[in-house]
């Protein structure tokens, strides 16, 4: 699929955190920014008049956008610090000088420091975060401190040489401590604690115990690294892929000194029946020479013959796993993105697309243009009705829907109700030669089905017309003559159709109910009598306020309002009734 203008490009972005960059037509970024809702975010970029010129003379230079997607607000905070840094926007202002987030560093220095810093040298030194907040920075440094006091020492406050060589093997001794405790894994680290927190109270310092305690506590909602950010992580490319029928997209991020500086999604179409495993490494070659990446290791979802030259890991868990999930997370989003766009552009694609997908996730014979969904709906066994709504390329198409008053079924029935009104919709179409449909769903779970499939059967269409039922508790999926139902994908674009049509057949069939419900509310017995017509009966209505006080009403009460003809003749009625 080309790319689609602007217009449609922000309509069609996600409602997730992420980061955006503006491109111009020569392919340059001239504006990177964050956004908490990347969809709002971008999309008042266009829909208003901009004050600012600057702003203005923006919106008019872009050609199209990229964005990535992130799990937090605050990914998206120090993504945004760090691709500026890269491309230097010409429109960005904030964020462009060196300011950066802090760091908590382990020096590689003779003497044991853990400091810290804004600055990442490459010196061997272990760096964590970064940090968007430098109290917490501040609070965790101070807690390590008091859990591990020989970091208190000053160089020059150490005059021996036995000194400082205490110092330092009390450093090796416990700085894998010091590592879990930056990490903010307090398992190693807990039981140093409580003796430092007993000896403060035993000595009655109660003070000091609970300073320690307060740190404790104003640590544990703190975020001690980001999934993109990480100084463990240089210098890698990441890939992930994802695939339908048709195409394939594979995304792609290029990390360098521990931070995400590129993603890019490539969309590339099915000639045959192409494997993911098959698909991948021409995609990973024509990528990172596109982007003339010189990374001698890559992260993939799954093992792929690139060369000795090349290090390929297949992370498990981790910050390593954590990067394939994003990366395959915007491969999804990319996707969903297209499908919308082509939806705009190319609608008839996007039905023939949708059909088939139905047809393969459904496991049906042909394309199902033509749906339909039966619900019932009746309260305690009264006024039931039925309704039956009709898709047609996978939207509604109104003027087929039909209601259905229950005839041949007393009381609470819903499974003998459903039974009569598919009987009662397909022998008329059969009847009249109308067309059939391909597919027909159930509102309601084995039950309901089972009573829908008899009718078909009694009416010798059971082989000409799939259908399933939806029940609701857990969206299970029900088969004819299948005991065990079918779960398909929440995020599914089949289930979201079925979804729709249940919910249109229950919205549909309410509306009948509820007018029969309101029309036999306002019935009274005053309507079997004779001669009170809607005037007289307005007139009881208002002086008695209920059918119960005009039947007790004296004669006197009935001819005071009524006159004396009138009112003889209807106060006889009342007492006959």
């Amino acid at each position: 699929m080309e790319q689609p203008p602007i217009t449609i490009q922000y309509k069609t972005l996600p409602t997730s955190p992420g980061v955006y960059q503006y491109i111009d037509k020569n392919n340059t970024v001239i504006y990177i920014g964050k956004a908490k809702n990347l969809k709002r975010r971008v999309t008042s970029y266009f829909s208003k008049v901009h004050d600012n010129v600057k702003t203005r003379i923006l919106v008019k230079k872009i050609h199209r956008m990229e964005h990535i997607v992130v799990p937090t607000e605050v990914d998206a905070l120090l993504l945004e610090n760090n691709l500026i840094k890269k491309y230097r926007p010409r429109y960005n202002i904030l964020l462009k000088d060196d300011k950066t987030y802090p760091w908590i560093c382990i020096k590689k220095n003779p003497f044991p420091q853990v400091v810290s810093t804004r600055k990442l040298i490459r010196d061997g030194s272990e760096y964590f975060g970064p940090y968007p907040n430098v109290k917490t920075v501040y609070t965790l440094i101070e807690l390590i401190k008091d859990v591990y006091p020989f970091l208190n020492h000053e160089l020059n406050h150490l005059t021996k040489e036995n000194d400082i060589n205490k110092v330092n093997k009390l450093f090796e001794d416990n700085k894998t401590s010091i590592r879990h405790l930056i990490n903010g894994n307090f398992k190693t680290s807990i039981d140093k604690l409580q003796i430092l927190m007993k000896k403060h109270a035993n000595n009655l310092e109660f003070e000091e115990a609970n300073t320690i305690k307060l740190k404790l506590d104003s640590l544990k909602n703190y975020q001690s690294k980001s999934t993109v950010v990480n100084s463990k992580i240089t210098n890698v490319d990441v890939f992930s892929i994802i695939s339908d029928e048709s195409y394939a997209y594979v995304n792609f991020f290029q990390v360098a000194f521990g931070s995400i500086i590129r993603s890019h999604t490539l969309e590339i179409k099915k000639k045959l029946e192409e494997t993911e495993a098959e698909i991948l490494p021409i995609a990973i070659v024509e990528l990172r020479q596109r982007f003339n990446s010189q990374s001698k290791e890559l992260y993939l979802p799954f093992e792929v013959g690139l060369g000795p030259k090349i290090k390929v890991t297949i992370p498990k868990l981790g910050e390593k796993k954590k990067l394939i999930d994003l990366s395959q997370r915007n491969a999804k989003f990319f996707r969903m993105e297209r499908f919308k766009q082509m939806k705009i552009v190319n609608p008839e694609r996007h039905i023939k697309r949708l059909m088939n997908q139905l047809k393969t996730d459904l496991h049906l014979k042909e394309e199902p243009t033509h749906i339909e969904c039966f619900d019932n709906s009746n309260i305690q066994g009264t006024n039931p009705t039925a309704a039956c709504v009709v898709f047609r390329n996978g939207k509604p198409f109104k003027k087929d829907y039909r209601h259905f008053k229950i005839k041949t079924v007393e009381g609470p029935d819903d499974f003998a109700s459903m039974e009569e009104v598919v009987h009662r919709r397909y022998k008329r179409l059969s009847e009249e030669g109308h067309s059939l449909p391909q597919l027909i769903v159930i509102d309601g779970g084995k039950g309901q089905l089972s009573s829908a499939v008899k009718s078909l059967d009694r009416l010798g269409l059971r082989e000409q017309i799939a259908i399933i039922g939806i029940a609701k508790r857990l969206e299970e999926i029900y088969y004819p003559g299948d005991s065990i139902p079918m779960y398909l994908d929440k995020k599914s674009e089949t289930l979201k159709v079925i979804q729709q049509l249940r919910n249109e057949a229950h919205r549909f069939g309410l509306k009948l109910h509820r007018n029969i419900r309101s029309k036999n509310a306002l019935i009274s017995p005053l309507d079997q009598i004779e001669g009170i017509g809607p005037k007289t009966k307005e007139r009881l209505l208002k002086k008695f306020k209920s059918f119960k006080r005009i039947k007790a009403a004296s004669k006197e009460e009935i001819l005071g309002l009524l006159g004396s003809v009138k009112g003889v003749k209807i106060f006889q009625k009342l007492q006959e009734l």
